[in-house]
Parts: structure tokens; C-alpha cells; sequence
């Protein structure tokens, strides 16, 4: 397709798996995240691919980064076509218990950065009168959870932010904004999120996959939708969240400490907030099961079930 794809966010989850979507459709692509080792690695993937890629290690909540960014992705393909935006940041904790910091970072992060983003990426746009921005919102965006404060207030907030941006491209042709929200997915924030509440987290089923919430942006891009709901459950929620709030408040926090926290204990830390750790970074969180290992498994217990009973049968 010949695209030029900004992808912010791609050493993991959502956004590599985007960046190896985009790479497996033929667009060029400028690849961004805070951990040049990991960047270098997803590069190698797109490339394997047949994608021609620019990485720039970028912290998206540094000043003037994310304008930097944009200039470096011009000067090397021309004008930018499609920005997809995936760098979140999360943490545990009940409210008064997270260090203020950790919280303001969060919110730095998930969105202050998501306006940055949509600062420099619609000027171009605006400018070349074409382009399309790609949001990653959450269903978290329409209801809320205990214990993840930060992550639920900017996620309502880039909620509202698209919104607004949405109604104000009315103004400008060929400015598409789109947001995708998904519900769980397999990925390894929750493992590398802050954590003030001596439990790791964990995605309540029933869980997707990076991969699918990939294709969705992927096919934002290429037929741009206002907004995107990626997760079998996500209707459901909101429904109660509106419709019963007496009802949905008595039972998220007792879903949330079943469903959305592990048993596995853990001393309180900021995670990935501040810094990254390139050695939790991956496509996948392992939340899922592999599914080629379980399809070998039940192909050689029936085979196995076979053989026994062909013996008895002679």
C-alpha cells in the first residue's frame, strides 16, 4: 500500500503487534518507543516482513519529542499518511495509596502524550489536507474499575478529548480520527504495571489478543471508523455500568479482586512508569494459552486414544 505509518508505543503489546500488521499489508513505517535494544528488534521483525522501517527512540512525555519525531519520520519517507498511537502506562493501587507522582505520570502518559500526539499528528495532517490518527482508548474509557484510578481518569479523558477532535475534523476533509477501544488483552502491562496493592495484576477474561485489536487499527487506517470496540464483553459492561450502577459498583470490586488480581504477592513499585524494562517487552503476556502447543497436546491424546483403541478392537 505504500503508506507511511507512525506507530507510537511498538516495542510491545498492541503496538508491535500493530507494527508487524502494517508491515505484513506493505506500508513504510517510523516506529517509536522509549527502549532502543527492543525498538532494534521490532525493526528486524518488519523488516523480515519486507517493510522499510525508521525506528526513533522516543519518550513521548518528553517536551518537543513527539514533534521531533514527526519531522524525522518526513525527512525520511515524505508526508506521514496514518499515526497510530499505543504507548500507555498503567498501575495498581487504591487512590490514596499510589505515590502522586506515579499517578500524575500515568496521566502524563496515557493522556497528556495521546494530546501531544494528536497536536503534532493533525497539523501535518491538516496541512497536507489528508491522514488519519489512530487513538487506543480501553473500555475502561466508558465504566470504571477500583484499584487503577490513573489509567480509568485518562482513559475518560481521551474519551472525551476524541470526542472533540472528531467534531472539530468536521471542518477539515480528509482528517480521519478514529478510536479503538479494547477490552482485556493478552499483552505484558499488567505484569509491568506500577504496583501499590501487593497483588499483580491481571486482564479479566474473557481475553483477546494483541493481534486482533491490531487488525481493527489496521483496517481503521484503511476504512477510518469513528470508534472501534474490540472485546466480546464490552457492550455488556457498559450496559450495566449505565443502566444498573447500584447493581455494577456492589460487583466490581469483588469481580475486580477475582478476576483482575492474581494471587501472586508483590512489594510496591513503580513498574515501567517512569522507565522501561525491555526485558518484559514482548507481543504477547502469556494470558492465553498457546494455541498450537494445546491443538499438538490434543492432537497426541487423540492419537494416543486412537492407538488404544484399535488394540482393543483386534
Amino acid at each position: 500500500m505504500n503508506r507511511t505509518v507512525v506507530i507510537t508505543g511498538a516495542t510491545s503489546g498492541i503496538g508491535r503487534a500493530a507494527a508487524r500488521e502494517f508491515a505484513g499489508r506493505g506500508d513504510r513505517l517510523v516506529l517509536a518507543a522509549r527502549s532502543p535494544a527492543t525498538l532494534a528488534e521490532v525493526r528486524d521483525e518488519c523488516r523480515a516482513a519486507g517493510a522499510d522501517v525508521l525506528v526513533v527512540p522516543v519518550d513521548v512525555t518528553a517536551p518537543g519529542a513527539l514533534a521531533a519525531l514527526a519531522d524525522a519520520a518526513e525527512a525520511e519517507f515524505g508526508a506521514i499518511d496514518a499515526w497510530v498511537h499505543t504507548a500507555a502506562v498503567m498501575t495498581y493501587g487504591r487512590f490514596d495509596e499510589t505515590p502522586a507522582e506515579v499517578f500524575d505520570q500515568v496521566i502524563r502518559t496515557d493522556l497528556l502524550a495521546a494530546a501531544e500526539v494528536a497536536r503534532v499528528a493533525l497539523g501535518r495532517f491538516r496541512a497536507a489536507s489528508a491522514g488519519t490518527l489512530v487513538l487506543t482508548g480501553s473500555v475502561l474509557g466508558h465504566i470504571t474499575a477500583p484499584y487503577m484510578s490513573g489509567y480509568v481518569a485518562a482513559k475518560w479523558g481521551l474519551q472525551g478529548l476524541t470526542r472533540t477532535l472528531q467534531q472539530e475534523a468536521r471542518e477539515t476533509p480528509g482528517v480521519r480520527i478514529c478510536l479503538v477501544n479494547p477490552g482485556s488483552v493478552d499483552t505484558p502491562v499488567y505484569r509491568q504495571a506500577g504496583n501499590y496493592l501487593g497483588r499483580v495484576g491481571r486482564p479479566p477474561p474473557p481475553i483477546t489478543t494483541p493481534e486482533r485489536v491490531a487488525r481493527a487499527m489496521a483496517d481503521c487506517v484503511d476504512r477510518p471508523r469513528r470508534e472501534v470496540s474490540v472485546g466480546r464483553l464490552n457492550v455488556v459492561m457498559r450496559f450495566g455500568f449505565t443502566v444498573l450502577p447500584g447493581v455494577y459498583d456492589a460487583l466490581v470490586g469483588p469481580l475486580m479482586r477475582l478476576a483482575g488480581l492474581t494471587d501472586r504477592p508483590v512489594a510496591p513499585h513503580p513498574g515501567i512508569v517512569f522507565a522501561p524494562n525491555p526485558a518484559g517487552e514482548a507481543v504477547r503476556g502469556g494470558w492465553l494459552p498457546d494455541v498450537s502447543r494445546v491443538v499438538r497436546s490434543v492432537g497426541g491424546v487423540t492419537a494416543a486414544a486412537g492407538s488404544a483403541l484399535l488394540r482393543r478392537l483386534r
